[in-house]
This record gives C-alpha cells, structure tokens and sequence, in this order.
C-alpha cells in the first residue's frame, strides 16, 4: 500500500513538472530553450548561444536567411561626418525592393505551393538583415521548398533555405516599431518588416481574394451547367481569360529577369 501511495505520489509530480514546463515552454522563464529563436526563428548569438534552439523538422514557415540584399546598405556612401548615406532616394529603393519581392513570390508559388504571408526584415542585425519568411497555406509546401531551394541561387549568391519555428509574425515583430517608438532602430532583435507598396500588395494578395470570388459566384438563375460551359461571352470566361493572359504575361516578364537561377 505504502509502495503505491508513493508511486501515485511521485506520477502526480511527474505530472506537475511537465504541466509547467510546457507551460513556460518559449518564454523569458525558460531557462533551456531560447525564447528568440522560438519567437522569432533567429538568434544573435547563433551557434554560440548559451540555449538550446530547437529546429522544427516540420512547420508552414520557411526562412532565407539574409536573401534581400537592400542597396542602402550595400552601396552605401560615407558622408562628411562618417556615417553611411544611401544614394538612393526612397522612391528607387521602394522600386528595388518590390521587384525583389515580386521576383521571389510568383516564382516560389507557381513552383512550390500557395503562399499565406511572406515578410521580409528591415533590420540591420546579422541574424535578422535580409531575412525572408514564408508561411505557406499548406505544411507539406515547405520541406521540398526548402530542399529545392538550397539549391538554388539568387542574384550571384547560393540561397540558404531552413524549416522556421515563426507561425505568428505578430509575435515576432516589434510592437514600438510598428508604433515608430523602437529605440534601439535596425538593431533591435525583434523583427522589422520591411512594406510593400499597396499596389504591389493588390497585385500578389489580391488575385487570391479574386480567384476565390469568382469560385464562390453561383451562376445566374435559369442557366445550365451546358449553357455556361457553350457561353463563350460569359463572365467567368472572360475573367478567365483575363487572368490566363495577365499570368503569361507576367511570368514571361519575371523569367526575363534571370536572377533566380539553378
């Protein structure tokens, strides 16, 4: 009896321990895994790091690590007091940015799955600068992207592709940022994402909210299902059609550009 009241005992703190370590499991109290790999799927002291990074072997979010090389930062000019000016001005790097953007979008969706968000970071930390994340409508997008991706190169240089831990960027972005209040600017270790303009953001996201209207569209009263498959002037056809030509029409563009490349 005493054997297992002592065994019931030591099940029940067994029990306890395991509640509250999951519980705390990715935050500041958790003394073993480290909390900004798990937020934010990179860490400043990478390989270094006193806690354990836990790698996911599956997940809906992908990263390329330092993939977006900003021309502000690269072709940086040193002013009279010595700091770095960009020879840009913010229209040409808006413009630099949306290609670049555009670029790894349609290809990596047409090739590897449909995309539900991809972000890419504005910071200047060695772990977060350039960084691009994509979180994918479907988990079984991301392994054979990444594979396929390790692969390849962009713009002269090899893309490293990994599994990411993020599945909610609202989590890893800094809030005071978003306010325009974080102090601590490229540096900080919270993600900073860099925007799209809002007619880039209409082109990519938008043609998905279309695509889905139009499947949702019940036909018009009094119409067969042989009458709108022979209609050759319906609208579902011509907004078919449309698409089909807009689709050509910008993958031939995009292939031209040549920089994402085996």
């Amino acid at each position: 009896v005493e054997f297992q009241t002592f065994q019931h005992y030591f099940i029940q703190i067994n029990l306890r321990m395991a509640e509250y370590l999951a519980s705390i499991f990715g935050t500041e109290k958790d003394k073993v895994n480290c909390t900004f790999y798990f937020k934010i799927g990179a860490c400043r002291h990478g390989d270094t790091c006193t806690r354990i990074h836990n790698r996911p072997t599956f997940s809906q979010t992908i990263v390329l690590v330092n993939m977006y090389k900003s021309p502000a930062v690269t072709n940086a000019i040193l002013d009279p007091a010595g700091l770095g000016v960009s020879p840009y001005s913010e229209g040409q790097l808006q413009e630099n940015f949306d290609t670049f953007f555009e670029d790894v979008f349609v290809e990596v969706e047409e090739e590897y799955g449909e995309i539900d968000e991809m972000n890419v970071c504005d910071n200047l930390g060695d772990h977060l600068m350039g960084n691009v994340y994509i979180k994918f409508v479907k988990e079984s997008s991301a392994k054979p992207c990444v594979q396929a991706l390790n692969n390849r190169w962009y713009n002269g240089a090899p893309i490293k592709a990994e599994l990411s831990p993020v599945t909610d960027f609202r989590e890893a972005c800094c809030r005071q940022y978003e306010m325009g209040e974080c102090s601590r600017a490229g540096f900080c270790n919270f993600m900073h994402l860099k925007p799209i303009s809002k007619k880039l953001r209409r082109t990519l996201y938008g043609r998905k909210l279309n695509s889905a209207l139009i499947k949702k569209t019940p036909p018009p009263p009094g119409a067969s299902s042989g009458d709108s498959s022979s209609s050759g002037s319906s609208p579902e056809r011509k907004r078919s059609k449309k698409s089909k030509k807009k689709k050509k029409k910008h993958k031939a563009n995009h292939k031209l550009s040549g920089r994402l490349y085996m």
